[in-house]
C-alpha cells in the first residue's frame, strides 16, 4: 500500500498493513519511493500522510478514541 506525505508530495509504501489500521500506533515503518534505489525504512507520523488521492487517513486508523468524539 503507498501513501503521501502531506509535506512533501512524496510516495511512502508502507511495510505492515496492520500497524496502519490500528488506532493504538501513531506512526507507522515505510520507506520514501524517490529515485531508483529501494530506501532504508522510516517512522512517519499517521498525522502526517494520506491517500494519494489526497483524502485523509480514517479517525479509526489513528485515534483510539475516536468513538467519544462522535
Amino acid at each position: 500500500m503507498f501513501l503521501t506525505d502531506k509535506a512533501t508530495g512524496a510516495l511512502i509504501k508502507v511495510q505492515d498493513a496492520e500497524v496502519l489500521v490500528n488506532p493504538s500506533k501513531s506512526t507507522i515503518t515505510g520507506r520514501l519511493q524517490s529515485g531508483e534505489e529501494e530506501q532504508d525504512p522510516e517512522q512517519f507520523s499517521k498525522d502526517a500522510l494520506l491517500f494519494p488521492s489526497g483524502e485523509s487517513l480514517p479517525m479509526c486508523w489513528k485515534d483510539p478514541n475516536y468513538r467519544d468524539q462522535l
